[in-house]
Order: structure tokens, then sequence, then C-alpha cells
């Protein structure tokens, strides 16, 4: 059991005040209502005080109780039990088995003396059913065996509505609409009178213990149950609360939310409803009267009344913090919910959860810790101003007055220690990384992404970059120092770059990359650079790297110009100034052309020729052998052929002057196929080169896209020059003979058989014979199919012709042409398959204008 001072006991009225110097008469009973105290005497008086209640400046709370009358009521017997009913201004009085009806304030009988007799015990229905707000329900434990009556009291006048059997003589009755809790002789039960049905709930010995039946809520009741429980039970027989344990001989009960009150002999003791825990313990003896008065709870011994005030529920709370006593604080203060105003209650809570939060962080519990700053919305300020230099200069952040904790700082925090100061250093990486997108950082968003960002360049952390490239709300200022501090200039220059100031950003990481400050962030930096240029969209920051980047590799430097985005580039990136440029890296230069030509495919002759040039340069330099082939022929070299064959834009005889003696016989014969000297460009291919393939791929090449007289010219001519006069090689005859079995197709098989020698066999053509033979006849019949087709159509039009001509057409000068909707005015007409007649001009425009409507399919 922890204690925490709920309750006050302090006295309010005192023996001498009540009954003098009387010592045979004791206090039987009390009533409060309002500002009005009432007790009853063994003596039969019935006593009327006003409280007073003022609060010392130490914040004690002290009553002053002011008779006002005392009211002798006829009888010999001690008064049992006092109600009041302020709506009707009466008091219920219990005395000798009759309740009596008197006035509130002059303690006077009811004229018509009303009253209920042969009552052993009574309550008030806090919940009544009649709904008549000028009578109060009263349910009685009549004398008569096993009976209980309801009445209606009113001013003047009582009114029984119903009696009601029951299964032992009732001890104690509590009442709530409809229900009764009774305490019988050996059980309690939970009686409907309106219905009669009735749940019991659990035994009890009633010569052991004195029952206790007490309406704590709407529709629930407190039991004193067996084994010293303090048992909780609803309308409808079953507990929604765990039962708290009090002493077995207790007297009375109150509750005083979220507190369970309980009077035996020796002690007033005080248990939570919210965990069942007991909390306090006061000393009290000879007490025999503990009730509860909306709110105000009254104990009273045979000679004095005392009230138990209780400390407000904020100072318990806090006093339960200050113990470090975090469960029991968030429970009670979460149980004020019902105490306090919707409003209040919610600025309260969420502070004790903040406050909790701060506890559990000093404990280092970040779990829980976060959770409680969650749930309690904590301005996330305060947690970073612990961490000393993490807000930024300018902000204008004061911490909660008063403080949600003790600490100074996090040195305090955590005396010194380097690992605790780390672990809560990553608490705060992670919950500021959690909160920054979210509602709590509303309005400080600059606060917390300074703060995460000086926590990432400490930390080294590689989620500084991740913070930096996406959206942020980092302070340029403090954000710069920090970085600078820690030497995470990469990070500074994606920091300037964030801020708009680009040119500071590369300069810092030209400075990096030669070597000036030292920051092994990235391995690739130079190529970052590159990239960040090729994609910035300011001209001049790209003019003014050029030059740093195209030293470094022109390779890969020129990337700025290439890689470009195409609308970039047709702005102020002009390609005749990027050539001017790059005049002083040659080998930045090709890669640029290349990609003018190949890539983007202008067709400007300037570029082309340029290009050509510079692979021609190269290919010279490394002076190939005239005859180099197949895998001797350079990367350039094949280059600078592709570019020969597939361009049509650069100048082909300058080239060609250029080449001529240079030893590149294969290059002179593309740049003759250019010029149409189909034979100059075979002779080299043939006899110079003797590369009977390359002439092959060469006629291919040149005819593609043109008609077949014009490739059969060329294969005729490569043909012509293996068969033609001087000395004649193996060679030159295999490959004829090659030439025409791969490509019969292509030649005119009349011509090729005047040419071949006569000492060449059937066998050794015979596949060029075979396709001949078979194209020939594919192409007869096939003219056959076609002239055939031909005749029909002009049969079925001779036809239509005929059935036209047998029919006669009557013309007037009434006739509409059924073109131009006028009249025709000479016999020469056109008449329509349908049977329309138009002008002969107008048949006319209708074939040369596809668009004027058309009378018939054909004419």
């Amino acid at each position: 059991m922890m204690s925490t001072k709920a309750f006050t006991l302090v006295p309010a009225v005192e023996r001498e005040q009540l009954m003098g110097d009387r010592e045979r008469v004791s206090l039987e009973c009390v009533e409060c209502c309002g500002r009005n105290l009432y007790l009853g005497t063994s003596d039969c008086f019935v006593y009327h005080f006003l409280l007073e209640e003022k609060t010392l400046p130490t914040g004690t709370a002290t009553f002053t109780a002011t008779r006002q009358l005392h009211r002798h009521l006829g009888f010999k017997k001690a008064v049992n039990e006092l109600r009041a009913a302020s709506a009707l201004s009466r008091l219920l009085v219990l005395c000798d088995g009759c309740i009596s009806l008197v006035h509130m304030l002059s303690l006077e009988p009811v004229p018509s003396g009303a009253r209920i007799k042969g009552a052993a015990a009574f309550a008030l229905n806090e919940n009544p059913v009649s709904g008549d707000p000028f009578c109060v329900e009263v349910c009685i434990i009549s004398v008569k065996r096993r009976t209980i009556q309801v009445f209606l009291v009113y001013e003047d006048r009582v009114q029984i509505v119903r009696e009601v059997s029951t299964p032992e003589q009732p001890l104690a009755v509590a009442v709530d609409g409809h229900f009764l809790c009774l305490a019988l002789s050996t059980q309690y039960i939970i009686l409907n009178y309106s219905t009669g049905a009735s749940q019991d709930l659990f035994p009890y010995c009633s010569e052991e213990k004195r029952p206790i039946v007490k309406r704590i809520g709407r529709q629930e009741f407190l039991l004193a149950g067996p084994g010293g429980l303090g048992m909780f039970a609803t309308v409808a027989g079953i507990s929604q609360r765990a039962p708290v344990h009090w002493s077995e001989n207790v007297i009375g009960a109150a509750v005083c939310f979220p507190y369970v009150i309980a009077l035996d002999d020796e002690f007033i003791t005080v248990h939570s409803m919210l965990d069942q825990q007991q909390k306090q313990t006061l000393p009290f003896k000879e007490g025999h009267i503990l009730q509860d008065f909306e709110g105000r709870v009254i104990v009273a011994t045979n000679k004095g009344v005392y009230i138990l005030v209780p400390r407000p529920l904020e100072e318990q709370v806090q006093g339960l913090l200050a113990s470090h006593r975090v469960e029991e604080a968030l429970v009670l203060a979460k149980g004020a919910r019902r105490n306090i105003p919707k409003e209040k209650f919610q600025v309260m809570y969420r502070r004790v959860l903040q406050q909790a939060g701060f506890i559990q962080f000093a404990q280092l519990q970040f779990l829980e810790a976060k959770e409680l700053f969650r749930s309690g919305q904590l301005d996330v300020r305060e947690l970073i101003s612990l961490y000393p230099f993490l807000l930024p200069t300018s902000s204008s952040f004061t911490r909660s007055h008063p403080p949600l904790h003790e600490y100074a700082d996090l040195n305090q925090l955590t005396q010194g220690d380097q690992e605790k100061v780390t672990r809560c250093k990553r608490f705060l990486m992670s919950y500021l990384n959690e909160v920054r997108s979210t509602e709590m950082a509303n309005g400080y968003k600059e606060d917390v992404d300074t703060a995460l960002l000086k926590l990432y360049a400490e930390a080294d952390h590689d989620s500084l970059l991740d913070l930096l490239v996406t959206e942020n709300f980092c302070l340029l200022t403090d954000s710069a120092a920090w970085l600078e501090k820690h030497k995470k200039y990469f990070a500074l220059g994606l920091l300037y770059h964030y801020n708009k100031q680009d040119a500071a950003a590369v300069q810092l990481w030209v400075n990096i990359v030669n070597g000036d400050v030292q920051d092994a962030t990235r391995s690739d930096l130079y190529e970052y650079v590159v990239d960040f240029l090729t994609y910035s969209l300011d001209p001049d920051l790209v003019w003014t790297y050029a030059d740093w980047v195209l030293q470094k590799s022109q390779e890969v430097g020129v990337q700025v110009f290439t890689k470009r985005p195409l609308d970039d580039q047709q702005g102020s990136f002009n390609p005749d100034d990027i050539i001017t440029c790059l005049k002083k890296y040659p080998r930045a230069l090709v890669k640029y052309l290349e990609h003018l030509v190949m890539d983007r495919r202008l067709q400007r002759e300037e570029y082309h020729t340029h290009l050509a040039m510079l692979y021609l340069d190269e290919v010279l330099q490394q002076k190939p052998g005239a005859n180099a082939t197949g895998a001797a022929v350079t990367e350039t070299r094949a280059k600078l052929r592709h570019l020969l064959q597939k361009s049509d834009s650069y100048r082909v005889h300058f080239l060609l002057d250029r080449i001529r003696g240079a030893g590149l016989p294969m290059e002179s014969a593309i740049l003759h196929g250019k010029l149409e000297q189909h034979e100059d460009a075979l002779r080299i291919l043939v006899h110079e080169l003797a590369d009977f393939p390359a002439a092959e791929d060469y006629c291919l090449w040149r005819s593609e896209g043109r008609d077949p007289p014009y490739r059969q010219r060329l294969f005729h001519l490569l043909l012509a020059l293996y068969l033609g006069p001087g000395p004649s090689s193996t060679e030159l005859t295999v490959a004829a003979v090659d030439l025409l079995n791969r490509h019969a197709a292509e030649f005119d098989a009349a011509q090729v058989l005047q040419l071949l020698p006569g000492s060449w066999s059937v066998q050794l053509l015979c596949p060029f014979l075979t396709g001949a033979v078979r194209d020939s006849i594919h192409a007869r019949r096939t003219t056959q199919v076609a002239v055939g087709l031909a005749k029909s159509e002009n049969l079925i039009y001779k036809y239509d012709k005929m059935k036209l001509k047998g029919s006669s057409v009557r013309l007037s000068d009434k006739k509409l042409c059924q073109l131009c909707q006028t009249p025709f005015s000479e016999p020469a007409f056109v008449r329509f398959p349908n049977g329309g007649l138009v002008h002969t001009h107008c048949a006319a425009s209708r074939h040369t204008n596809p668009r004027s409507p058309s009378p018939g399919a054909r004419t």
C-alpha cells in the first residue's frame, strides 16, 4: 500500500455547540443539504446549523457551524434518520417508527400533520420514476414483516403507491428508479418493485455484521460483502468494478469519486475505485456515522461532527507525480473526468500525461515516454530544450510554467553519463523523425527540423542526407554553422541547394573534389557535381563550372551538355557555343558531336563533316595498314565507316580529298558510293581489298530503298568486275559463282548467261539456274493471272454497257441534274447505273473532286 493524502479531517460541530453539558445525550443521525446541516439526537431533538467554509492562507479548509434552531419532536425516543427534500423545503424525520414532515428552516411540522407510520427505515429515490417535480419518492422498510412500501411525499401530504413483499425480513434498503437493493437477513438482492422480478446477489450473515447498502451512482450500489470486501453491484445484478478490501467490521461507507471511504471502530480508510488500492488511513475512534452528501463526506461520533475535506484532485495527482508514481497518477487523473468540466479536464489531463512522459524519459523508459508525449500532445520543443544548442538561436520558445519537469538540461538529467546522453539523443532522433510530419509539429517545423539536422550531423547518421534532399524546414544560418562545425560539407552543399543557393553548393562540392576541404561522404562526388550541373536550370552556373568538369574528365564532364534535357538545350545552350567551348577538349568534342549527330539526329552539314574529320584525324594518327580489316579495325575507324555509310549530310568531296592517298580504301569505297561512282567503289573492294563479302554488302547498302532495276544494275556491275577482262583468278571465279548462287533473284538470267564463260558447268550454277527458272515461271504465271483478271473485269463493264444501251432515256428541259440541281439545256448528259442523270461537266468535276455528292457507284 502506498499512501496518498486524499482527505483532511476537519471538525465542524463541537460537543459544546450541540448538547452543552448534557452527558447522556448522543448524536444519532446527520443530514446536510447545501449549507444546511441537520443533526438528530438521542433525546428526540433536531438541530439546524448553517455551515460556512473558509480556506486559510496555508490552503487548509475550516468550517464554522452556526446554530439556527432546534426543536423537540414530541417523542421520547431517539431521532433515527433525517432526509432533506429541498424541492419541497421539507425535512423527513424518522422517529419512533413514524416519518414526519417538518419545514427545513422553521422545523415546524406541516399543518396537515401528514406522516408515514410503521417505518423501520427509509431511503429517498434519487432517480425518481414519477416525473412529478412537486413530490419525492420514498421507499420504507415497513414494521410489517417482510414488506417494503413506496410512497409519494408532497409538501403537506403523503400517498402510498406500491407495497412489495420480500423473501426475508429487509434490514437495509437503497433505491434507484424501479430497483430496490435490499439487505435481507441472509443475503443481498436486487428487486424490481414494478415487475416483481428479483436477482440474488451474494449471501452474508446479518448476525455477524451490520449490512451496508449504498447507492453510489445511476443504477449502481455499494455493499458490505463477505470477507471484508466492499462489493459493487448494478441493477442487473452484475459487478462492473473490482471489489475493495476493507475491514471486517465496517460500520459505514461513502463514495467521493474516485474514492470509497469506509468507517470502522478505529479508522477511516480510503480506497481508490480505479485501482482498488488503499490510499489513506485516518485514525478515528468512536465513530458511528459516515455519509456523503452531494460530494461532502461527513463523519460523526456520539458527541461531534467532522467533515472529510477532499484534497483537490490536481494536487493529489501532482503529489503522485512528485513521488514518481506515474501509473497511479494517470489512473487518478483519468478518473477525474466525471468530476471536471470537459475542457478543463482535457487541459489538466494533457499536462499530467506530459509530466508523466518526462518522468519516464528521465528513467530512460523511452517507449513509455513516447506514448505519453504523443497522447499528451506535447509541444516537442519542451523536449528539444533539454538538449543544449539544439533549438535555433532565433527560436522564441520558452518552457511551460509551471515547469513540466525539474531538469535544467540533459547533462543534469543524466548526471554526465555519456552512454545515457547517447541513448537520449537516439531517442530524440527517432521521436522527431516521427512527429515532424504530424500535426504535433505544426507551427514550429523550423525548430523540429533544425534540431533533427543537428542530431543527425553530430551522430554521423545516414538520414542526414535524406532529410536535406526532401522537403524540410531547417533554418539556414543555424544549420550551416552546425554542419560546418561537424565537417559535413557535402550535406552543407545540399542545404545551400535546398535554399536556392546553388552557386554556394557547387563551389563547396568543388572544394571537396579539389581536396581543399575533407569530406568522404561521397566517393563519386565529381560525378554527382556533373549530374547536378546537367539538370541545373541556371545556365550561368553551368558555364562557370564547365571548364572545371572538363578538365577533370573530358568524357564525364561533357555530360553536362549531352545529358541535359532537350528543352534546356534549345535555349541558353546553343550547340555552336558549346562546340566553341569544347575546342580545347577534343575527346569531349567528339562525344558532343556524336550526341548531336547520333542522338539528336541534327542534319547540319558542319556537324557531320566536323565529326567525320575528327574521326579521320584520329584514324590517321593511328596509321593503320591499308589492308586493315576485321579485328584490326579500330573502334574509331568503325565509327568513321558507320558515319560515312549512314549519314547523308557531310561534304563527300571534301572528305574524299582528305582520304585520297591516306591508305583507307574501305572509306574511299564508301565515299565513291555516296557519289554514285559504284564502279570505282566496287573496283576498290574487289581488286584492291579483295573483300568479296564487303562488295556484296555494298550492293545491298547502296540499293536499299531503291527500285529493283537499280539493285539489279549494281549486282550486274559487280558480276562484270568478277568476270571482266584481264588475268582471272580462282578467287574471282569462286566469288562470281557464290554471288550468282546467293543472289539469283537480283540478276537477269538471260544477260548473265551471255556473260558466263562456256567452260562453266551447269552443275556449278545449279542453284542460280534453279532460282532463275523458278522466278521466270512465277513471273509468267503471275502475269497470266493478272491478264485473266483484267479480261474478266473488262467483260463485266461490257455487259453493263450493253444493258444501259438497251434502255431508253427520256430527257426534257424540266429534268434536273442530280448534282447541281439545274435543268439540262442540251441533249448531252451522263447516266449513272442507278438511273441518275447529270451534266457532262458535273460528271467530270465529280471525278476531279471526290467530295462532291455521288449519285451512283460507277458510270
